[in-house]
């Protein structure tokens, strides 16, 4: 019997680096996924590292995509209705429309990448008892 892989949908933020620039279509890369901290790198500038935190319950993500409006055609005797065989655009009616596309368990949360950084991991590591 073939197990069939899951797949895990992981939200990137980046409100922790708001403050640098990222230039818009930058290239990127994206590695150690499945590693505890993965690493970014935009535009072979900007480094920056990662920590995964899981999600208070599920947390769905949505799309956005416009919608044709919604067109209503008044019925009814031509002698009573002023606006019989014609289509009125309900101006209530939403302009987009919105879809769920995936539910995330965990949020991939990055910092800017230092020196520090690498000296406190390493820190750590020596500091523990074997």
């Amino acid at each position: 019997m073939q197990e069939e892989e899951e797949e895990e949908y992981v939200l990137i933020d980046l409100d922790g680096v708001a403050d640098i620039h990222i230039p818009p279509n930058a290239p990127y890369a994206l590695s150690g996924l499945d590693t505890l901290n993965p690493i970014l790198v935009i535009d072979n500038k900007i480094k920056l590292i990662g920590e995964y935190e899981e999600t208070v319950g599920t947390c769905l993500v949505f799309n956005e995509t416009d919608a044709a409006p919604v067109v209503h055609e008044e019925t009814g005797s031509s002698e009573g209705n002023l606006f019989a065989g014609k289509c009125i655009v309900d101006p209530k009616s939403p302009g987009k429309q919105v879809n769920p596309i995936a539910r995330l368990h965990k949020v991939l949360k990055f910092r800017q990448f230092s020196e520090a950084v690498i000296e406190d991991a390493t820190d750590n590591q020596a500091n523990k008892p074997s």
